[in-house]
């Protein structure tokens, strides 16, 4: 074995995974008629089982991919309000956040990837229909240590319970990149089964809360989007994988 493939050997081990949590296969109703009207119409679709990452992908399972790769490392790496190793990774763009995924597909061998807006807002709700949030319709301010948190960047992810499906910070914390390119009119053209968005577009959707705004927590059908190459401070991802590819993380190498 040469250096170069020891220390890729030595790399390779040091990955740290993201913990699965398993999303059954069900239909929900995606939207909602009080949010925006990109929200709407309210409509039936049909999701497969998929494997969705208990957290945000943090800064330390990202540091993992800088390290083997060399790629650049997010502009706010170094500062404080952002560099805890268990704070989601922060100002990555659509296009870091895929290579992220490639690579974590190249290390293991699963079939890591973003999750689509409707894989997303199943998860998020939890298997709960229509509730504005994933405990249900009480206000973000109801929530424990709400006037205390996110007061000058992320929270360490995990910090309070998970939703009915097992996933933190749904909703909150970061927004979360989705791989669906972004059309506010998509849901009145939208297939009942397994949407992953148009065909092409200018912005990357995303989902989910942002510690920078005034209301810190997002509904579960708020829909948000930008450019895919911007870098904001309030801009994370978790990943997903197909469900149909990995019967058991267990039985695997």
């Amino acid at each position: 074995m040469t250096g170069t493939q020891s220390r890729l050997r030595e790399a390779t081990s040091a990955i740290v995974e993201p913990a699965p949590v398993a999303i059954p296969e069900g239909w929900f109703l995606m939207g909602s008629e009080c949010g925006q009207d990109c929200e709407r119409p309210i409509h039936r679709v049909w999701v497969d089982a998929f494997l969705l990452a208990a957290t945000q992908v943090t800064n330390t399972q990202y540091e993992c991919f800088l390290s083997v790769t060399g790629a650049p490392s997010p502009p706010f790496w170094n500062d404080k309000n952002f560099n805890h190793p268990q704070q989601p990774v922060a100002g990555v763009s659509w296009f870091e956040a895929e290579r992220y995924c490639m690579w974590l597909r190249s290390q293991t061998g699963r079939s890591y990837r973003l999750p689509s807006e409707a894989e997303w807002e199943r998860a998020a709700r939890g298997g709960v229909e229509q509730r504005l949030f994933p405990w249900g319709d009480d206000p973000p301010q109801s929530l424990p240590d709400y006037e205390k948190r996110w007061l000058n960047g992320p929270e360490a992810v995990a910090g309070y319970r998970p939703n009915a499906f097992g996933l933190y910070d749904m909703c909150e914390n970061v927004h979360e990149w989705c791989g669906d390119w972004y059309d506010a009119n998509y849901y009145a053209d939208s297939p009942e089964r397994n949407p992953r968005g148009p065909a092409g577009g200018s912005r990357k959707a995303s989902r989910g809360g942002s510690w920078r705004h005034h209301v810190k927590v997002a509904r579960c059908s708020a829909r948000s989007s930008i450019p895919p190459e911007f870098q904001y401070a309030d801009y994370g991802f978790r990943v997903a994988c197909d469900l149909i590819a990995v019967t058991s993380f267990a039985s695997l190498p």
